[in-house]
């Protein structure tokens, strides 16, 4: 499976989202800060931290008795920059040009 393909998997699911938004707010959490806002067991959570962590949205490093889980913004943005900022640069380019006209009518 390509690089795009798992983290486009890992985006798919609402509560894999909902992990990277709590890591967003604060970053290096324990399973123990990520598994009680989600009425899912301690399990559950690991396989959903597992998918992202295979995707490379979010790493992990043992601290003493804790592994804390860190999220990795990078595959996100080459996702951006691949698929989402070559569509948008056509309507950007189209405003500046709107722009351009309706300021050389004056």
């Amino acid at each position: 499976m390509d690089d795009d393909d798992l983290v486009f998997k890992a985006l798919a699911d609402p509560t894999r989202r909902h992990l990277l938004d709590q890591l967003f707010e604060r970053d290096g959490r324990a399973l123990g800060d990520l598994d009680t806002d989600t009425e899912m067991t301690r399990f559950g959570v690991m396989k959903h931290l597992k998918v992202l962590q295979d995707a490379g949205l979010i790493t992990s490093r043992k601290v003493g008795r804790e592994r804390l889980h860190f999220l990795n913004p990078i595959p996100i943005r080459l996702i951006h920059d691949r698929w989402i900022s070559k569509y948008t640069e056509r309507h950007v380019s189209a405003l500046t040009e709107l722009k351009e006209q309706l300021e050389n009518e004056q």
